[in-house]
């Protein structure tokens, strides 16, 4: 007599968060700036949308400008000493937005 198999299926898994982009841009011999982007299954307590990133510039290896969702704090960014909340609408205004105040700050 063979002993019967048993599978067990755990519907209450769920999917892993996944690495969309993790990268570092050299600007100039001081600056560069970095970009992490995962895809989580649910939103970073604080935020409404599916995913957790940071982008941040740094100069003379300072970071003076970082978005990011920080568990309970939200959408969010740090500009020197000062944080102010943000409206994530798309990862494609988020990252315009970035780029645009580090332009700004580059001048």
């Amino acid at each position: 007599m063979t002993t019967p198999m048993v599978v067990v299926i755990d519907n209450n898994m769920e999917p892993k968060a996944k690495l969309i982009e993790k990268s570092r841009t050299v600007i100039n011999d001081t600056a560069f700036f970095e970009v992490v982007l995962w895809h989580l299954p649910s939103p970073v307590p604080g935020s409404t949308h599916p995913f957790k990133y940071r982008l941040a510039l740094v100069v003379n290896d300072v970071c003076v400008l970082r978005y990011d969702n920080e568990r309970g704090k939200g959408d969010h960014r740090h500009t020197g000493n000062t944080e102010e909340p943000i409206e994530f609408t798309s990862l494609e205004a988020l990252y315009d937005a970035f780029q645009a105040d580090m332009e700004r700050m580059l001048r």
